[in-house]
């Protein structure tokens, strides 16, 4: 007899290192809980999931499968067409399973552009076909801001609605959920996925290095009209903050998020190069990186982190780095506030250079106060995120006893 039959599902594998660190988390616990399940992952990039997690995985969008025609019109009309295929695709693909995860990320958010027709929709039909087949849907961790746009804001409230577990990172998205008419009266807020996975060993930092996570940032749903001003002035401003960083003495090593985040350390390293000396371009360092674990391996390296992408800025404060968030959504600033940073936050939409390099000062005389404050909350984020595994154990798979364990923050 095999184990129960579980299904993942989410934007896994296109590259962006949060929704892949999710998967990760929970995949590991629940391999450890139940050796024999059988799984398999409902994604946008499937061969890129079984490369890395060795599961078997099937791809979310129909259309993403096929030769994309030639003609504008034709390319229409397939979408359309791939729209109706995914209802059919969706419940055949739920049906074969127990429970359906849906494993952190922000699936209830607009904070970042998006299309109703592409993951709302998606995630609705899994929730709408989990209710009709009878397979339990469970939203773990996950992320929700209050939506603007009518059909998102009503796909994303049937989703939570038709979904049979939920629970949520922080408190702002159960509230964002309740704003917008959801009973989230039995839902608890759980840390981030993050604190699931294991900790680096720690190292010595290269004094004087500064991390700096980059991103390809154009705004969020609301700012389309002017996307293209936003993103040039958020590069501009991390371009000079790199150069002032020189200026102090300061090394820098540059992070990403998210494989698109990459042409931004294109253009800081292009910039840097064509402006300053050889000695100077050699303090830039800029290593690719794919996964989670590999970035909090190469943040133990710098003294502080100066974040854009969330979770940069949730692995930076969970290692207890000095941390000032760059942020573009209420979840950012919110970690901050939790992990007693509040005062060390901007606006990615207005970067204040000189106000950062002030708060860097700032940071360092404070440095092992907050380090201290960090770590302890870490602490309590894993022993609360043992308390969610349990719970979510006892839920989907009741008769069972939750053995999960998560690594402490060191």
């Amino acid at each position: 007899m095999t184990g129960p039959r579980i299904g993942l599902f989410g934007l896994f594998g296109s590259g962006n290192m949060g929704n892949d660190g999710s998967l990760d988390a929970v995949l590991s616990h629940l391999r450890g809980q139940y050796p024999d399940a059988v799984f398999d992952c409902l994604c946008p990039e499937p061969e890129e999931v079984t490369r890395r997690f060795a599961i078997p995985a099937t791809q979310l969008h129909w259309y993403d499968a096929r030769p994309r025609p030639t003609s504008n019109i034709a390319a229409s009309a397939l979408k359309v067409v791939g729209k109706i295929a995914d209802l059919a695709r969706t419940v055949r693909w739920t049906r074969r399973f127990d429970v359906v995860i849906v494993p952190g990320m922000g699936v209830l958010e607009t904070t970042l552009p998006l299309r109703p027709w592409g993951f709302p929709y998606a995630l609705f039909l899994l929730c709408a076909s989990g209710k009709l087949v009878g397979t339990r849907v469970a939203l773990v961790n996950v992320g929700a801001n209050v939506i603007g746009q009518r059909l998102t804001r009503w796909l994303s409230t049937s989703s939570a609605r038709l979904a049979y577990y939920r629970s949520f990172r922080d408190a702002l998205s159960r509230q964002a959920m309740r704003e917008m008419g959801v009973d989230t009266s039995r839902d608890l807020v759980y840390p981030d996925l993050v604190y699931a996975l294991p900790a680096p060993e720690p190292t010595s930092p290269e004094p004087g290095t500064i991390g700096v996570g980059v991103m390809d940032f154009h705004g969020g749903n609301d700012d389309r009209e002017h996307a293209g001003e936003i993103r040039s002035n958020y590069a501009d401003a991390m371009v000079r903050f790199v150069h002032r960083l020189l200026d102090a003495g300061h090394g820098v090593r540059l992070f990403t998020g998210d494989r698109v985040d990459e042409v931004v350390v294109a253009e800081i390293l292009g910039d840097v190069c064509r402006t300053r000396s050889e000695t100077d371009s050699a303090r830039v360092i800029a290593e690719p990186v794919t996964s989670l674990p590999e970035l909090m391996r190469q943040m133990t390296t710098v003294d502080s982190v100066v974040g854009t992408r969330y979770h940069n800025v949730v692995c930076a404060v969970k290692l207890g780095k000095p941390t000032i968030s760059i942020s573009y959504s209420a979840k950012s600033d919110q970690i901050m506030i939790d992990m007693g940073l509040g005062e060390f936050c901007q606006s990615a939409r207005a970067v204040d250079v000189e106000l950062l390099m002030k708060q860097l000062d700032v940071l360092e005389k404070q440095r092992e106060q907050l380090r201290r404050g960090m770590l302890e909350r870490g602490a309590e984020y894993s022993r609360e995120l043992e308390r969610q595994f349990r719970d979510l154990c006892e839920r989907l798979f009741p008769g069972t006893e939750g053995t999960f364990q998560v690594e402490e923050a060191r």
